[in-house]
């Protein structure tokens, strides 16, 4: 990997580029580019590098020479595949968002997409619960803060911003500072914490108790619509009525 760094410093690109040329966050790339051998990244990697480079085999790499002209094909090949990313890898449809918001979700998106391809430590479940956090998110705004505590504490984004409730982001953040101090050094053992981890295991099991109490409800609402207008069951030509007949059922009860 010695000749693939000192082609990228020679030419002069940037290694965010290059590791959004790879798919992967730049913490990566430097992993990568510590390795002894180029024959010890990931196929699909090798042979990407080996495109860009416009070679056919690793023993070629030590011949180039970064000149005007390779550091232009360079460029040009990196463009394109970030407008290829932009367009056609992203799940979501990206018109209408600016160049910063695309390159964002682009950059989410590559970032989310390495960690399950690599085979990360249970990436799977960790992105499961990242997208419960994306979902619960506006229903509690706390979780906001804790996004943006996390940025702090590591030096991403200024201590003193305040992006969300100045007051409330700030009594949260020393909260979560002095919970965090806790916790590292070794103050709130299992023992001690035990009693509210009790307490906390109640309150989502009351919550699981209120869900399954409306689902029951809200069902027996689609049964009562379904028996008065003489169906068996919801089908797409009958929806409409139906959840007309549930709303008007359930606004019988309040």
């Amino acid at each position: 990997m010695k000749e693939v760094n000192r082609i990228i410093n020679e030419s002069g690109i940037s290694k965010v580029k290059i590791a959004k040329y790879l798919g992967v966050s730049r913490q990566m790339l430097y992993n990568y580019l510590s390795l002894k051998s180029f024959n010890d990244l990931p196929k699909e990697k090798q042979n990407k590098l080996l495109s860009l480079f416009k070679v056919s085999g690793s023993k070629e790499i030590a011949s180039i020479k970064v000149d005007d002209a390779f550091i232009e094909g360079l460029e040009n090949d990196i463009n394109a595949v970030m407008l290829g990313s932009i367009n056609k890898e992203s799940i979501a449809n990206l018109k209408g968002l600016n160049k910063k918001e695309q390159e964002l979700l682009t950059d989410i998106f590559n970032l989310l997409k390495e960690k399950i391809v690599e085979k990360q430590d249970n990436a799977y479940i960790t992105l499961k619960y990242l997208y419960h956090y994306l979902q619960a998110m506006e229903q509690v705004p706390e979780l906001k803060y804790i996004l943006a505590y996390v940025s702090k504490s590591n030096v991403m984004t200024p201590v003193m911003e305040f992006a969300y409730d100045e007051d409330k982001q700030y009594t949260f953040e020393g909260i979560l500072y002095t919970a965090m101090t806790l916790y590292t050094n070794g103050s709130a053992s299992k023992s001690k914490v035990s009693e509210s981890h009790k307490k906390w295991e109640k309150s989502i099991d009351s919550k699981k108790e209120d869900a399954l109490s409306r689902t029951q409800e809200l069902n027996s609402f689609k049964n009562l619509a379904l028996s008065e207008l003489g169906y068996t069951a919801i089908n797409e030509s009958n929806a409409k009525e139906v959840f007309e007949k549930i709303a008007e059922i359930m606004s019988r009860k309040f």
